[in-house]
């Protein structure tokens, strides 16, 4: 390919892998199915390219589609195993994010109600709602007719509606929640922990060191407090599994704010918060080195604020 034909594909690498990241759920998945369509990109008679936007839009969403149906994608999220990907803020995998419906649609619990969709009722979500896709370019994307691109979505809304938190939080903001998070948690007084939290709020983790063979559910608010509470306790046998004494970080993640394990700038693990209203409503743990990998790149690329506790 010539330098021109190349330059026109990375222009659109960002928005692309955007759209598989809400697809997928995974920034691994996603990087790989971008690679995928810039190879059908390579070997195309561009020609017959009228709108190269359009085309590659169309060739992402599909690969991202076929993935979600192939056996072991099937497999893999049915186990109890599967969590969607963290991103840090900044990311551009993140993708556009000037609306509310921009915002929720990459948040984690979204990505996870997600999982509840056909893979055709996700592809419309994710490209009406974050990308303002009209019906009748969806269907040409999806091989649909327009009557059926407006029920899909019609669906999906009903399913998704419910995850809704408060997003676009920013660095200051995040750092008030998790500070207020993190000081109740340590308090002592489990009643102070569950004031914070929702009626109904919820958690999942993926065990320590991300080695659960199952994610773990907290199905109440006075179960998750007890976890919570357990988990920000220091003990010498938890800092000689960890190798130190990490400090805890407020970060943004996927629009939420969120607490960062870290020593020596390395990641250990993330704790997502997510909001409605005023209050907790779920709170997401991930420490499994392979879901964090990305992030971990990007916080090592980026700067911080100052720990909330350098040595914990």
């Amino acid at each position: 390919m010539d330098t021109a034909t190349v330059e026109r594909f990375e222009a659109s690498r960002d928005r692309l892998a955007s759209i598989a990241y809400r697809l997928l759920g995974s920034a691994a998945d996603a990087e790989d199915t971008v690679q995928d369509a810039f190879l059908r990109w390579q070997s195309a008679d561009r020609t017959y390219v009228e709108v190269p936007e359009a085309w590659l839009t169309k060739i992402v969403t599909n690969l991202a589609l076929d993935r979600l149906r192939s056996a072991k994608a099937r497999h893999e999220r049915s186990v109890g195993t599967w969590m969607p990907e963290p991103l840090l803020d900044g990311d551009p995998m993140l993708g556009p994010a000037d609306t509310v419906e921009q915002r929720e649609s990459v948040t984690l619990a979204v990505l996870a109600l997600m999982e509840r969709l056909s893979p055709v009722e996700r592809a419309v979500y994710v490209l009406h709602e974050a990308f303002a896709y009209r019906h009748a370019e969806i269907a040409e994307i999806l091989d649909i007719t327009v009557s059926a691109s407006q029920q899909h979505l019609h669906r999906a809304r009903a399913r998704i509606t419910v995850a809704r938190n408060t997003t676009g939080i920013d660095r200051v903001a995040a750092r008030r929640i998790v500070a207020a998070f993190v000081d109740a948690a340590s308090s002592g007084r489990i009643d102070d922990l569950i004031a914070l939290l929702t009626d109904d709020a919820t958690g999942v983790s993926d065990g320590v060191g991300g080695l659960a063979t199952k994610l773990i559910h907290y199905l109440t608010p006075q179960r998750l407090a007890r976890a919570v509470q357990a988990g920000l306790t220091p003990t010498p046998a938890k800092r000689r599994l960890v190798g130190g004494s990490p400090s805890i970080h407020a970060i943004v993640v996927n629009g939420c704010p969120a607490m960062a394990f870290t020593l020596d700038d390395r990641i250990l693990g993330i704790a997502i918060i997510e909001i409605r209203g005023d209050k907790i409503a779920g709170l997401r743990s991930i420490a499994a080195p392979t879901r964090l990998a990305r992030l971990a790149e990007q916080w090592q690329r980026s700067e911080h604020d100052a720990a909330l506790i350098e040595s914990w």
